[in-house]
């Protein structure tokens, strides 16, 4: 049985794949349809109107208009050490324990 974090891995991958196709990049339209889908409260709360355009511009390194599978790991790396940023904030508030014990799934 797959440990959480090997699942979180191969969820990622294959949402990746799903998005792209068989060309095997993302397009501004892709990637538009992937934040929609897989990052919808990440959307909803964007006061930016042009966030994607943003992320795509960050995530297309080459400037080709695509996004390749190693730029990709870009986006949830980021969502999630901004996440994390908070989660830390949060926790000194609320005290670590009762904040842990709400996040977590019970083992």
């Amino acid at each position: 049985m797959p440990s959480q974090m090997e699942h979180t891995t191969e969820t990622m991958m294959f949402t990746f794949h799903k998005f792209t196709g068989d060309k095997g990049y993302l397009t501004k339209e892709d990637l538009r349809m992937l934040m929609e889908k897989e990052f919808p409260g990440f959307l909803e709360n964007q006061k930016d109107p042009l966030a994607v355009d943003k992320i795509m511009k960050d995530l297309n390194q080459c400037q080709d208009g695509r996004v390749g599978f190693q730029s990709f790991f870009l986006l949830p790396a980021g969502l999630t050490i901004s996440c994390s940023d908070y989660f830390v904030v949060h926790m000194k508030q609320k005290g670590k324990k009762e904040v842990a014990e709400q996040l977590l799934p019970s083992r």
